[in-house]
């Protein structure tokens, strides 16, 4: 019998895995967005002194790891597992770094809800007794991301006033059993949801029914409400999505309108920095909730926050053939108390 499961989508976690340490690694632009004191590292050159985007991104990945263990006073050879993913084919950039730092490695695809579904695995795993360190980690690469799914950097396209600017970052978290700081006590698993969005250039559409279903289940499975949180913060829904995911939401009985706010809106100023609906890619809600949220509940000036990453399940190939984009979101809470 799963004697943690709370109705059809929730795990309430019996000893909630603390967040130790994090680690962030942004590029020039997101550094020069309104979080630019919450990142570690901010890059001066997105090409971070490789020979292609993708070695840069694994770099970012890499590095935000070693942070995160390094700020944590551990050692990566005490780190049970590593749970991690991208957005490139084959998991390219995890899949080097996870070479180089040698950590037992689940690979995760999750789009750009990896973040929470790295959390998520996770937490649960030292919950069940089977670690006691686990670092979470993701990334993406403005550029890299561009190669891969749109156009060339080169062709130099017009973007439509929808499309999201994919943030070059990498976010890290190293969860342990024990310790003293924020811990992840509830772990709410998203289904994919798919409401026949096709525009490539409108991530945020194609995402929000996802989160918004993710957000009203969680809500329905552990009987908590808006209010009882400081901040609930999608990943990467942009303007438009988290418009459409506020409203679907709110048809359902929940109105968080006055905790509300999304990574990808956090993260740059759309008006100044022209990145259109805002943020996106995985390293979105890595970053921020690395970065800002994990710091800010360190100050207590957040206490309990609901990170929902949120990922569009497209692929080239998918977008080719004429295919809808599937959305994905996972959620966790994570709560400001102590644990010894």
């Amino acid at each position: 019998m799963a004697m943690k499961k709370l109705g059809k989508q929730t795990v309430k976690l019996q000893n909630p895995p603390v967040i130790l340490s994090t680690g962030t690694t942004v590029g020039p632009k997101e550094g020069e967005g309104p979080l630019r004191n919450y990142f570690d590292t901010v890059l001066s050159d997105d090409l971070y002194g490789e020979n292609s985007w993708e070695l840069a991104e694994s770099k970012m990945l890499r590095e935000s790891v070693k942070k995160a263990i390094h700020k944590a006073d551990k050692n990566i050879s005490e780190m049970d597992y590593m749970f991690s993913g991208d957005l490139l084919n084959q998991l390219m950039s995890t899949s080097f770094a996870a070479r180089d730092l040698r950590i037992p490695f689940f690979g995760l695809y999750g789009a750009c809800s990896t973040m929470a579904e790295s959390l998520s695995l996770g937490s649960m795993i030292i919950d069940g007794g089977y670690a006691d360190y686990v670092v979470a980690v993701t990334s993406s690469h403005f550029s890299s991301a561009e190669r891969q799914y749109r156009f060339p950097l080169e062709h130099g396209n017009q973007r439509a006033l929808t499309a999201q600017w994919t943030v070059t970052g990498s976010g890290a978290a190293v969860l342990g059993a024990k310790g003293i700081g924020p811990s992840i006590s509830y772990v709410t698993t998203g289904k994919v949801i798919d409401l026949g969005i096709k525009d490539v250039n409108n991530m945020g559409a194609a995402m929000a029914p996802a989160a918004a279903d993710t957000i009203v289940n969680h809500f329905q499975d552990t009987g908590f409400t808006p209010e009882d949180y400081d901040l609930i913060v999608t990943g990467d829904l942009g303007a438009v999505g988290k418009e459409i995911a506020e409203e679907m939401v709110l048809d359902k009985g929940y109105n968080m309108t006055k905790v509300y706010n999304d990574c990808g809106l956090l993260i740059f100023d759309n008006q100044v920095q022209d990145t259109h609906a805002g943020g996106s890619g995985c390293g979105c809600s890595a970053s921020v909730f690395c970065g800002y949220i994990y710091k800010e509940m360190i100050k207590k000036n957040l206490n309990k926050v609901l990170l929902i990453s949120t990922g569009a399940l497209l692929s080239t190939t998918s977008a080719q053939q004429g295919q809808t984009i599937p959305g994905i979101a996972h959620a966790v809470t994570i709560t400001n108390r102590l644990k010894g």
